[in-house]
């Protein structure tokens, strides 16, 4: 009898066993590398990110600070016109501004409806969004100048002639928020 040698094709050859340390074929993973370009890449866009969104908070508050400017001053104006009109009771000393802003939201009664119903100038005091203290009422947030008081020294008296923020910073376009 004679042997044969056979020859197996080489789909069933014997393949040596992969090494524990070696990856596996399809196996998914990061190398140290491709983690840290990664971090990196993160860090840069966090970077840009972060002034962006700082600055579109504080555009925010700004255009809140106008809006609430913008209110209480044509609410203090509608008042005055109202005392000039003689639609509301003052008297020959006062200088036709309200006494506080409180005044502008509960209202005056109006002397020419026959009915004597009130006029209301404002249906809410708004806060000063620049203010860090939320536990003050809204009227408190603000900084008044009285009409006695000279534009380059505003101060508190008798009446409420105009209004500003007390906060001491300084807007995007570089003015300080108590000139606003």
């Amino acid at each position: 009898m004679s042997m044969s040698v056979f020859c197996l094709p080489s789909a069933f050859a014997a393949r040596p066993a992969a090494s524990s340390t070696s990856r596996s074929e399809g196996a998914g993973g990061f190398s140290l590398i491709e983690l840290l370009i990664t971090l990196a890449v993160v860090a840069v866009l966090a970077g840009v990110v972060v002034p962006v969104a700082q600055t579109a908070v504080q555009r925010g508050k700004e255009q809140e600070l106008r809006f609430a400017l913008r209110d209480l001053r044509a609410a203090i104006d509608r008042y005055k016109k109202a005392g000039d009109d003689g639609r509301i009771r003052k008297s020959m000393t006062d200088s036709g501004y309200p006494e506080n802003l409180q005044v502008l939201l509960e209202g005056e009664e109006d002397l020419r409806d026959p009915k004597h119903r009130k006029i209301y100038f404002l249906r809410q005091i708004p806060r000063d969004p620049m203010h860090p203290d939320s536990q003050l009422s809204p009227a408190d947030t603000w900084a008044k100048r009285a009409y006695a008081s000279p534009p380059d020294d505003p101060r508190e008296g008798d009446d409420v002639y105009d209004v500003h923020s007390k906060s001491s910073g300084v807007g995007l376009n570089g003015v300080p928020y108590r000139q606003w």
